[in-house]
C-alpha cells in the first residue's frame, strides 16, 4: 500500500535514480557524502523559512530522579514510570532534539502550506484556525528509532554510532489536534500530489561542518490523508515547548522522525521529495544490508522493567515486578519475564488498556543472595517475539533483543 513506508522509499529511491525526485542532484549526494564521511545522504533544496529563538537544548527540569540526559536529549528514567498509570506524565516524557529547542509565540505562529502539489498558491493557517476545525484526540506511543541501541555494545559487544539510549526513548500520551487531511483539502490538494513533507521550525541540524537545513521527511500523499495528525494538546495540556508547540505533527505507527516537532511549512509535492531525514540518517546500514542502506518504517517489539538497573531486592520477601511491552505491529499478546537469567519463564499479569503500549506485572520472592539477571519478552498479535540476539546495523536502529536487566538480592540485614 502506498501509506507503507518501506515500499514508499524504495520507490522514491528508484526514482531517484532515474533523475525523476526534486530538489537536489546526485552531485549534491556525493558532495554531502564526502564531507560527512558517512553513509550516503540526500539533501533536498529547502526554502527559508521564519525561526524562532532557541532557548536551550532542554527548557523543561531534568531531574536525575527521572531523566539521564544525553548531550540535547533527555531520557525518560524507567524506575520513575512506576505507579504513574498508563499515559506518561509531560514532566517525565523523553525529549529528542537535533538542536534546540525553540521557544515560539503560539500568536504569530503560522503554518505555510506550499508546493506543486496544491491548485493554488501557499495558503496560511494560524493556531486559531486549526483550533476551529474538528478535532481528534488519540493515544498513541512516540518512539526514538535508535531506542535501546546503547544495548547493540553494552549486551552484543557491536560497535554502533548515535545517541547511547537504553530503552528510555518512547512515551505514551493523549494527544489532540487537526487531522492532517482536513489541512490539506482545505490548502487545495491537487490530484497531483505524491509527497507531503512537514518541516521543522527548530534551528539546522549541522554535522561534519554541512548544514542540513532544518528537520523534515517526506510523506506519501496517502499516509498524510489517512491517520496523521497535527497536534497541538498532549495529555490535555497545550503541548510543551520540548514536545513541538504550538502544533507538531503526529504519525502513528511510523518511527518518531516521522512526527516532526515545531512544525512551521508543509510542502505538498508533485514530484517525489527526499530530505536527509529519511535518505542519510534512518536507514540500515552494514553487513547484509544494501550499500545504500535499507529503508525501514516501524518499530519492533520490546519489553522494559520499571525499575533501574542494580536495584535491591531482599531475599525471602514478595517483590511485585512491573513494566511494559509494546510492538509497532499492534498489540501485545503475551509477556514473559524470567527471574534467573532466562532458564525458566513465567507469564506476566497484563494491566490496563494496551494502546501504545502494554502494562504487566509479575511477583517475585527471591531466594538466594547475590547478583541476578531479570528479563522480560514480548509478543505481539501478530506473533513477533523478542529474540535473544538482535540483528547488527551501524546505526544501531531498531534494537529487540531481550534486554538483560541486573539487580542485587541482599538477605534483609544487608539490604
Amino acid at each position: 500500500m502506498a501509506n507503507d513506508e518501506l515500499s514508499h522509499d524504495r520507490r522514491r529511491l528508484r526514482q531517484w535514480l532515474r533523475g525523476d525526485a526534486a530538489g537536489f542532484s546526485r552531485r549534491d549526494l556525493f558532495k554531502l557524502s564526502a564531507a560527512i564521511g558517512a553513509a550516503p545522504a540526500f539533501i533536498g533544496a529547502t526554502p527559508a523559512v521564519a525561526r524562532a529563538a532557541a532557548a536551550g537544548p532542554i527548557v523543561k527540569p531534568l531531574p536525575a530522579e527521572l531523566f539521564t540526559v544525553l548531550g540535547t536529549n533527555a531520557e525518560t528514567r524507567w524506575s520513575a514510570l512506576r505507579d504513574v498509570g498508563h499515559l506518561v506524565p509531560l514532566d517525565r516524557f523523553f525529549v529528542r532534539n537535533h538542536t534546540s529547542t525553540p521557544i515560539i509565540d503560539p500568536q504569530t505562529w503560522r503554518l505555510e502550506v506550499t508546493g506543486s502539489g496544491l491548485r493554488g498558491g501557499p495558503v496560511s493557517f494560524s493556531l486559531a484556525d486549526l483550533q476551529r476545525l474538528p478535532s481528534e484526540t488519540t493515544v498513541t506511543a512516540v518512539e526514538c528509532a535508535g531506542n535501546g541501541r546503547s544495548y547493540y555494545t553494552t549486551q552484543q559487544g557491536q560497535t554502533v554510532s548515535g545517541t547511547a539510549w537504553r530503552l528510555g526513548a518512547i512515551g505514551v500520551a493523549r494527544w489532540r489536534g487537526v487531522r492532517l487531511s482536513h489541512v490539506l483539502r482545505r490548502a487545495g490538494l491537487s490530484h497531483r500530489a505524491v509527497d507531503v513533507q512537514p518541516v521543522g521550525l527548530d534551528p539546522d541540524y549541522v554535522t561534519g561542518g554541512v548544514n542540513l537545513g532544518p528537520v523534515r521527511r517526506p510523506l506519501p500523499v496517502r499516509k498524510a490523508l489517512d491517520d496523521v495528525l497535527l497536534a497541538y494538546e498532549m495529555n490535555g495540556e497545550p503541548l510543551p515547548p520540548d514536545h513541538g508547540a504550538p502544533v507538531r505533527v503526529l504519525v502513528p505507527g511510523w518511527i518518531g522522525i516521522a512526527s516532526i516537532k515545531w512544525v512551521g511549512r508543509i510542502e505538498v509535492s508533485d514530484r517525489p521529495l527526499f530530505s536527509p531525514w529519511n535518505t542519510q540518517c534512518y536507514r540500515l546500514f552494514g553487513e547484509g544490508y544494501p550499500a545504500d542502506g535499507q529503508p525501514f518504517d516501524e518499530q519492533v517489539v520490546k519489553s522494559a522493567f520499571e525499575l533501574d538497573e542494580g536495584a535491591v531486592f531482599t531475599a525471602g520477601r514478595r517483590h511485585r515486578l512491573t513494566g511494559r511491552s509494546w510492538s509497532a505491529h499492534g498489540p501485545i499478546r503475551k509477556i514473559e519475564v524470567s527471574t534467573d537469567g532466562g532458564a525458566t519463564w513465567r507469564r506476566a499479569r497484563p494491566v490496563g488498556p494496551g494502546a501504545g503500549w502494554q502494562r504487566w506485572a509479575l511477583d517475585w520472592t527471591p531466594r538466594t543472595e547475590g547478583p541476578a539477571e531479570l528479563l522480560a519478552r514480548a509478543t505481539d498479535v501478530r506473533g513477533n517475539t523478542q529474540p535473544g540476539v538482535a540483528r547488527h546495523n551501524t546505526l544501531g536502529y531498531l534494537f529487540d533483543a531481550v534486554v538483560r536487566h541486573p539487580v542485587q538480592v541482599r538477605t534483609a540485614g544487608n539490604s
